[in-house]
């Protein structure tokens, strides 16, 4: 599992990933610890059952940005996601 941190930039309607964790499937008590450490009001976080840090990228763009007329911006390393146009 890919958990993916970070937050939302209000003001350029763009989705900020600034950490990508590699965490076993059960590992509840790493996500807690990292989802306890975001700021309240705009932080992001979400998990994906994919192998790595690319596909869990495009999955976040593909489930919370691409629909919201968003942009992602990449912060770990710098992918950028497939989009539609």
């Amino acid at each position: 599992m890919i958990l993916l941190t970070g937050h939302w930039d209000t003001w350029n309607d763009t989705l900020m990933v600034t950490g990508s964790h590699a965490l076993a499937d059960d590992d509840e008590a790493s996500v807690a610890r990292l989802v306890a450490g975001l700021p309240h009001g705009n932080g992001w976080a979400a998990s994906f059952m994919v192998d790595g840090h690319k596909q869990a990228v495009q999955e976040a763009y593909d489930t919370y940005v691409a629909d919201e007329d968003a942009e992602l911006t990449d912060t770990v390393h710098g992918f950028e996601p497939q989009t539609a146009g």
